[in-house]
């Protein structure tokens, strides 16, 4: 009987085609769209914001908060994972490259590969054939929702899931005693750390799995609670992450803590039927209507026909050391049906690639160890008929495409009776080779037929050709102006790209504006001016902007020490018409003036002349240094008096006056105010702000650690051989030879 437990030699080998494989796969995926990994969230959110902490990084700064920009400012609570070293590392380089979908490819390309081996290595873990474990880690990274939502826009949930899949594998290894407890907490607190909660809550559910799948398999209770406890200590290290965000849900969009259901990005468990066929379009509401224009729920080609090539008789016989894998996959499968909301998790759709990785993952272990060409002609028989389920399923939730469907099935049934063929004639690594080879071609044809992807903001990629383009707008700017209201066409570097920013583009001209793409907004200040996630903003932001706030007797924009406000012509078409505010002028910019009307202060900047001071009552306040997080200010008042900050009232913030607390305020719900004693003289308040939480979050982090220590002392010191004693180590005991050994 072969050994289950492969060389060194052949586990690097197969790793190593693994990591080929998913670099051939990205070939042919860019072939189909070179712009596939830099679309949506990606191109407005995630890379403009890595080129803005690493400029702030370089500067020896590490940005948790950005007064001016405002609603998005607050970078403790955004998706900026600045806990997280690797993603330091990723905002560190990202100054350097003009050419961001490079940029932008290349990083995914190598977070793919991660993703790639873990997969490769749970697979091991379970005890399957590095064949058919490489198979799992060239397919997981082009399964439909990875392929088409998390690899090409969200960012941190593709993060999340590559660290979050060796989380996994080191678990199973340190419950079954393969490796220490290091791995696992390292792996858990890097998905944890993204500052995404999905990747965290999908953790927890993972470890849930496994602790109660390895209690299962070893019918006994100490390997999993040992398991849960570092998993506990990982999660105790991570809290100092979401700890500001739920802190300061109370003024943020997300403030509201509900379990709702509704049919949006719920996904009906009859779509896993869809899991093989490359051209299924599947049915559930979106934003695009009820049928999808993108693949989603596509997992492998391989996936369902397979189920007819597995020895199920001895695979029955070994299900409990497997059962954890069935169990993620049935929870994962249960929550993409909903609720639609639980708290800060919505969207269940959201874990679609949980659904594949649970399946892909049990597959792919039945097949390294049961997979069977055995009374083939009957096997045969039974995947022809597995798709003609799936050919039935995808053409009643997309009737309209039926003969791509039936291409497909031909596809599906020919690659299968090819991999027979093989696996009957030449073994298994010819046949795998050929599962692996397909993966590219259905990789390419379904980004292809995707095109024009519905998803893309098609913002600029190169840097120095956008920042050329750019009007040259010193100091702090608010745009005024609705994304919605540009037509696909002029969405160019030479059009309305030219002269507007939405999302976070404005830090990729390295120009300061007010918000940018946030999902965790302050919920007064947008009020406040009407503005969206994406910067766009109503009609009447323009005269909520010039209002005067009735208890300082500024104008919204004097609070806020703006320096100019750009209208956006589309949204504005009378604005040069109209005679501009008192203490304004219209200035033109000579080739901006099509898209946009531009209102400078006649004075000049603002934002330069004394601090993030707005509005003084009843005294003075002189400004006598400035960060980030902290002003001072020399005040004095003789009858008392208050001082108004260009700050917006984030939890966090605490004021002294000559080295004593004093309260702080928020005037219309959003700038920090301080009342200043009647009698002060030259006193010195200081303002400073840090995110909420964060000396619990501290010692959160060292009790983590410190639990770690101890786990890990504890594993040392039962691996230790008695004193005196020659008997060797029995062989569960050894460390198999997988890819986590570099991590021990």
């Amino acid at each position: 009987m072969e050994s289950r437990t492969p060389s060194r030699r052949s586990v690097y080998l197969w790793g190593l085609i693994t990591s080929l494989g998913v670099i051939a796969g990205y070939g042919a995926v860019l072939l189909a769209n070179v712009r596939h990994f830099y679309t949506d969230d990606t191109e407005s959110q995630y890379v403009p914001l890595w080129v803005m902490l690493g400029r702030r990084l370089r500067d020896g700064d590490l940005p948790v908060l950005v007064p001016e920009h405002w609603m998005a400012g607050n970078y403790s609570i955004e998706e900026a994972g600045l806990l997280n070293p690797p993603q330091l590392l990723i905002d560190f380089l990202a100054p350097s490259f003009d050419n961001l979908v490079l940029y932008a490819t290349v990083v995914k390309l190598i977070f793919a590969i991660i993703l790639g081996l873990g997969v490769y290595r749970i697979c091991l873990a379970y005890g399957s054939r590095v064949q058919w474990a490489a198979l799992g880690g060239v397919s997981i990274p082009f399964t439909g929702w990875l392929l088409f939502f998390d690899s090409a826009s969200w960012m941190t949930a593709f993060t999340g899931t590559a660290w979050l899949v060796h989380a996994w594998a080191s678990g199973v290894r340190y419950a079954r005693g393969k490796s220490s407890p290091i791995p696992v907490f390292l792996f858990l607190y890097l998905a944890i750390s993204v500052q995404y909660i999905f990747p965290a809550a999908e953790a927890g559910l993972m470890i849930g799995a496994v602790a109660v799948g390895e209690w299962i398999y070893q019918r006994k209770w100490q390997p999993a609670a040992r398991l849960l406890a570092v998993s506990a200590f990982a999660a105790l290290a991570g809290m100092a992450t979401y700890l500001p965000s739920m802190l300061s849900a109370k003024v943020t969009w997300r403030g509201t803590a509900q379990i709702n259901n509704d049919q949006f990005l719920t996904v009906p468990w009859s779509e896993s039927l869809n899991a093989s066929l490359p051209s299924t379009l599947p049915a559930f509401s979106s934003w695009w209507g009820y049928v999808q224009p993108l693949p989603v729920v596509y997992i492998a080609w391989f996936l369902i026909p397979a189920l007819a090539f597995i020895d199920w008789a001895e695979a029955r016989k070994a299900w409990r050391e497997f059962s954890g894998i069935g169990l993620f996959a049935i929870a994962a499968l249960m929550w993409t049906a909903g609720p639609g909301t639980i708290g800060p998790l919505r969207w269940p759709a959201r874990v679609l690639p949980m659904v594949a990785l649970g399946l892909l993952v049990l597959v792919c272990v039945l097949l390294g160890r049961f997979a069977t060409v055995k009374e083939w002609r009957g096997r045969a028989i039974a995947a022809a008929v597995l798709i003609g389920l799936l050919w039935i399923r995808s053409f009643s939730a997309d009737p309209h495409n039926v003969l791509a469907h039936v291409i497909a099935a031909v596809a599906l049934l020919a690659l299968t009776a090819g991999v027979v063929w093989l696996g009957l004639n030449k073994g298994t690594t010819a046949a795998v080779a050929l599962a692996i080879v397909a993966v590219f071609p259905i990789a390419y044809v379904q980004v292809a037929r995707a095109q024009p992807t519905p998803m893309s903001w098609n913002l600029p990629s190169d840097r120095a050709e956008a920042k050329a383009a750019f009007p040259d707008f010193a100091g702090t700017t608010l745009q005024l102006g609705d994304r919605a209201l540009i037509p696909p066409n002029e969405r160019t570097v030479d059009g309305a790209y030219g002269s507007l920013v939405f999302g976070n583009y404005a830090k990729d001209v390295e120009k300061t504006y007010v918000s940018g793409y946030t999902p965790n907004g302050h919920f007064y200040f947008g009020e406040m001016l009407c503005m969206r996630w994406d910067t766009s903003v109503c009609p009447d932001a323009f005269r909520r902007a010039f209002a005067v706030e009735p208890s300082t007797g500024k104008p919204i924009v004097d609070l806020m020490n703006v320096d100019r406000v750009v209208l956006h012509n589309a949204l504005y078409p009378d604005a040069r018409a109209q005679d501009p505010p008192a203490g304004w002028k219209w200035v033109d910019y000579p080739g901006h003036d099509r898209y946009i009307s531009v209102l400078e202060r006649e004075g000049g900047l603002i934002s330069t002349r004394n601090g993030r001071v707005s509005a003084v009552d009843g005294g003075t306040a002189v400004s006598v240094s400035e960060t980030d997080t902290t002003s001072r200010v020399r005040v004095t008042s003789d009858n008392g008096g208050r001082v108004v900050f260009a700050r917006l009232g984030w939890p966090g913030y605490r004021a002294t006056l000559n080295g004593n607390d004093v309260p702080f305020k928020v005037v219309a719900k959003s700038f920090v105010a301080i009342d200043i004693p009647a009698g002060t003289r030259d006193g010195d308040l200081e303002l400073t702000w840090r995110p909420p939480g964060w000396k619990i979050g501290g010692a959160s982090i060292l009790a983590g650690l410190a639990g770690l220590a101890v786990f890990q002392w504890l594993y040392l010191r039962g691996r230790r051989p008695e004193r005196g004693s020659s008997e060797a180590p029995d062989a569960e005991s050894i460390p198999d030879s997988s890819l986590a050994d570099v991590t021990r």
